[in-house]
């Protein structure tokens, strides 16, 4: 569990006071911030919501509680362009910030980059603000990240050593995590905007650019991910395109070596039929001659076959 302060501590145990700003970073299954809840009457519902693994982006509030819940991409552990999305849950009151997350993990990752924005005077509304923006740049990190990753996977497919299940194992995750980043951003925009709605109109005065870069980075976000997502769908037909060249030019070689060897089989078999009257048979240099046509035919052939470039 973490505590924001003028300092950041880290305890075991936390007593949560109602009377002075506090700022918790725990996970979700912490049975202090549970019971403290619903101590303080909070919505069954709301924890309902808050322990089901399946809930989807939502903002719900009433007087006393503001519940937010977002998603935040982990990297998987096998492959670097896959990204899971786990739920993280914000829970504002009048005194009292909380961030509820299942990884511990996440929970560190966003406590130190908080903690190198925070100041003990921020109001919980732009604590709310700056967690959310931090999530955000997450994203837009993982974003830069798959980027840089297909410039390489575009090298990779005209490289001779290409191995296609691999790079069709890439794009495939890529698209899979773009496709998700597109789709969780465009309902992050709209809790944002209901977020930011919900704040006193002093506050949003005071956060209106704020929450303007906040949207400007989440738009950013969806249309990157949506180009991207394109991006790997050329690449996968680049792919295609390339492999298929690949095995025509292979076909295109052994259809050449056919086209050479198929008139020295026609010779062949002529001379494999039982007749009693072939005159080559009886005359002396009958095999030399035929070995001499046979290596004239297959070199004119292949003449031929190189000035159209088959081989």
């Amino acid at each position: 569990m973490y505590l924001f302060s003028d300092r950041l501590y880290r305890k075991d145990e936390i007593v949560l006071d109602d009377s002075k700003k506090q700022v918790i970073f725990t996970t979700i299954d912490n049975d202090t911030i549970l019971e403290w809840l619903k101590k303080h009457d909070f919505p069954v519902t709301f924890i309902e919501d808050i322990q089901n693994e399946d809930q989807s982006i939502a903002y719900e509030a009433n007087e006393k509680f503001q519940l937010i819940i977002l998603k935040y991409f982990v990297a998987d552990e096998e492959d670097e362009l896959l990204y899971h999305d786990e739920n993280v849950v914000i829970i504002v009151t009048e005194n009292t910030f909380i961030f509820l997350g299942r990884d511990p993990a996440t929970i560190r990752n966003i406590t130190a980059k908080l903690y190198k924005r925070y100041k003990q005077s921020d109001s919980l509304e732009y604590i709310t603000y700056t967690v959310i923006d931090i999530m955000v740049d997450h994203t837009m990190w993982i974003i830069d990240r798959i980027d840089d990753r297909l410039e390489e996977i575009e090298d990779r497919i005209f490289a001779e050593d290409l191995d296609e299940e691999t790079v069709q194992k890439d794009l495939y995750f890529a698209r899979r995590t773009l496709n998700r980043i597109a789709k969780l951003s465009v309902q992050s925009t709209d809790v944002v905007n209901k977020i930011y709605n919900h704040f006193p109109v002093e506050v949003r005065k005071k956060l209106k650019y704020e929450f303007i870069d906040l949207k400007e980075h989440l738009s950013f976000s969806i249309n990157e991910s949506k180009t991207y997502l394109d991006r790997t769908g050329y690449l996968q037909n680049l792919l295609m395109g390339f492999l298929s060249n690949r095995m025509n030019q292979a076909m295109q070689r052994l259809a050449a070596i056919s086209l050479i060897f198929l008139p020295l089989t026609f010779i062949v078999g002529n001379y494999g039929m039982n007749f009693k009257y072939m005159p080559e048979l009886e005359w002396k240099y009958g095999y030399a001659l035929v070995w001499g046509l046979n290596i004239a035919i297959g070199w004119f052939i292949y003449r031929w076959l190189k000035k159209q470039k088959w081989i």
